[in-house]
């Protein structure tokens, strides 16, 4: 009898142990499989919603790549969205409910300089490393825009961009130039830019005007641009309103070439500005421009694959065509992930590895961040291009 229930004992212990034991691995084999969770907040309305939606698509798309491939490190990646209306206000507050109430260890984006601004300063008090898509330099540039220990960007900085054009001036012998910008955060940031530089490349400004990216018309201010005879016009928008811009520059029958941002290589600019865009220089990320990429450019590969899913797998281009802007998310995701494998959901351990990558060859560029530069992009990530007879030719790299 005795036996029996000190058998019966054993067996009792034994499947409770085995029970209590399967319930720990269920549980770690749970957290181990818990999605990490990253915010993503875009303009999904207003007035820059025709950048903000497709590039909330390309986040998805790229989401799907890094989980089927297995995540980071066995944990699926989830996103978490929110529609900052095109309005800085509401981004700061889409980033703290992102934050705060859904759980995003990590942000990427917004979708414009102005709201990246709105919202840095708290993803530094609260230390949430932030990869942004916005295309200004503020967000990043220290100083009297204050620290950026936890931002970063994925678009070239806008002083890259200018080196980029002014380059293309000096080696075809254009001195004197006009610029119209736009008043908003990303029009200002090329101003200035603009004009620090202009010495550098032994360009001369010989005008300067603006506009407010609703203006229905810049006839007024390319007027007196005219007026001071410059060899070049340079306009710094994205948008519609660079559309605008040179549907009034061809009424005026100006002579002069007319140059955009790097924010504008866009088929959208093309069908607004229509034939109008015949004949714009702008430089532009190698996306635009894939087909005629020599076989040896490291990037080619990547940029192939991301037009394949884009367009023949998600088909995403019937409604949102490719444009300069549609890689930024994909790098932003890319670079996180890279950093997460390394770090894990610590924050402070991701912001850290994110300063540490260099040779990642992305959609947008080959990136190298250091601590000082959370950009990673030189001016060898943008190449010029040129409208011919509706479409994107490349001009130089």
């Amino acid at each position: 009898m005795k036996r029996l229930i000190f058998g019966c004992l054993t067996l009792f212990l034994t499947v409770a142990i085995v029970c209590a034991f399967s319930i720990l691995f269920a549980e770690e084999g749970k957290e181990r499989k818990e999605p990490i969770k990253i915010g993503a907040l875009f303009a999904l309305s207003g007035p820059a919603s025709s950048i903000g939606t497709p590039t909330k698509l390309v986040a998805q798309m790229v989401t799907d790549k890094i989980n089927k491939e297995g995540g980071i490190n066995g944990r699926p990646i989830e996103l978490v969205f929110g529609d900052t209306e095109s309005d800085p206000t509401k981004a700061l507050m889409v980033a703290k409910r992102l934050v705060e109430q859904d759980g995003a260890i990590a942000l990427i984006g917004p979708t414009r300089t102005d709201s990246g601004m709105a919202i840095k300063p708290y993803i530094e008090e609260k230390g949430i490393p932030t990869v942004m898509t916005v295309g200004g330099d503020p967000v990043i540039a220290g100083g009297k825009f204050g620290s950026y220990k936890w931002t970063f960007k994925t678009p070239q900085r806008t002083s890259v961009a200018v080196k980029k054009v002014y380059g293309y001036l000096k080696k075809h012998g254009i001195k004197k130039v006009a610029i119209i910008h736009a008043t908003d955060g990303f029009g200002r940031d090329g101003l200035t830019w603009l004009k620090e530089l202009a010495p550098e490349y032994g360009i001369e400004i010989v005008a300067i005007e603006s506009f407010d990216v609703n203006d229905p018309d810049m006839t007024t201010q390319l007027t007196k641009i005219k007026a001071n005879n410059p060899e070049a016009i340079i306009c710094w928008t994205i948008g519609p309103a660079g559309a605008k811009v040179a549907r009034n520059y061809k009424q005026l029958n100006l002579s002069m070439p007319l140059f955009q941002c790097h924010g504008q290589p866009d088929p959208k600019y093309i069908e607004l500005a229509g034939d109008a865009a015949e004949g714009t220089i702008m430089p532009s990320t190698r996306l635009m421009v894939a087909d005629q990429l020599p076989d040896n450019d490291p990037q080619k590969p990547v940029v192939l694959e991301f037009i394949r899913l884009y367009k023949d797998v998600y088909h995403y281009d019937k409604q949102y065509p490719i444009n300069t802007h549609s890689g930024y998310a994909w790098d932003a995701l890319m670079l996180l992930a890279q950093a997460m494998k390394k770090a894990g959901t610590d924050r402070e351990a991701i912001r850290a590895e994110l300063e540490k990558i260099t040779g990642y060859v992305g959609v947008s560029g080959i990136y190298n961040l250091t601590p000082e530069d959370h950009n990673g992009l030189g001016t060898d990530s943008l190449v010029m291009v040129k409208i011919e007879k509706g479409a994107w030719k490349l001009l130089e790299p």
